[in-house]
């Protein structure tokens, strides 16, 4: 399963997942694009597959509605990519609550979720090797530009949960592993859409392409069941921070 996956980093990863012949069940608000992905690869004749389901990850009910529609389909899930994730500039001093309450709804609540709900159906079905992995970003790591501070406050959530998660499934007896991608600049929709006006010149060094993001994904996947990749830090090798 891969939320927002209707464009940039969650449309390519399930584009690549389905290439290496695996059934995707791909979700977002925006369900034509993902239709309109879907097509394309039964057009190429993909190994794999991709299940168009809308869910909007602020809401609860939806979540639980894409859950019950992955056991309906395929009865089980081995794979969880948390992707789904908004960014407005909003600094702490001036800030719209909004869009405050937005990024914390679909960065840090809708994630944990989709995290507990995916654990939920591995260990239904007795799943023991099962991976989740969280898209994170470089943010929760460092700050940056003001208006970035609530934005980089979600990742550094999702940082605290990865490890909090690992904790847990470990305390359990799980093999269940958990992973955190953390791109730095990445062109995709989303960064263009909340660049400020500090930032509106183009950056002075090449960003990294949403392939790069894909290939950390499968990277993780592949690994050998006993091998848990943790934390994947990606930057330019020409970015200062």
């Amino acid at each position: 399963m891969v939320t927002g996956a209707s464009q940039g980093i969650g449309a390519g990863i399930a584009r690549r997942l389905a290439s290496h012949g695996l059934k995707v069940v791909a979700c977002a608000r925006n369900i034509e694009k993902i239709q309109e992905l879907a097509e394309e690869l039964s057009r190429s004749k993909s190994p794999g597959e991709v299940f168009a389901v809308r869910c909007n990850v602020r809401n609860e009910d939806e979540i639980l509605n894409l859950f019950q529609q992955i056991k309906d389909k395929y009865g089980r899930l081995d794979i969880c990519i948390n992707n789904a994730g908004v960014c407005y500039p909003s600094t702490l001093i001036e800030g719209s609550t909004d869009h405050w309450r937005e990024m914390f709804e679909v960065n840090v609540l809708g994630l944990s979720i989709c995290t507990r709900e995916a654990i939920k159906l591995m260990r239904e079905k007795h799943i023991d090797d099962g991976q989740i992995i969280h898209i994170s970003s470089m943010s929760g790591y460092r700050l940056t530009v003001k208006e970035e501070h609530f934005y980089a406050s979600t990742k550094q959530a999702v940082r605290a949960l990865t490890e909090g998660l690992r904790s847990e499934l470990h305390q359990a007896g799980s093999r269940i592993r958990i992973a955190s991608v953390s791109p730095a600049n990445v062109e995709t929709e989303m960064v263009a859409r909340s660049r400020t006006s500090a930032q509106s010149t183009e950056p002075t060094f090449k960003a990294l392409d949403v392939s790069d993001i894909e290939d950390a994904v499968v990277y993780i996947i592949s690994a050998k069941p006993y091998v848990q990749i943790h934390d994947v830090l990606i930057r330019s090798v020409e970015q200062a921070r």
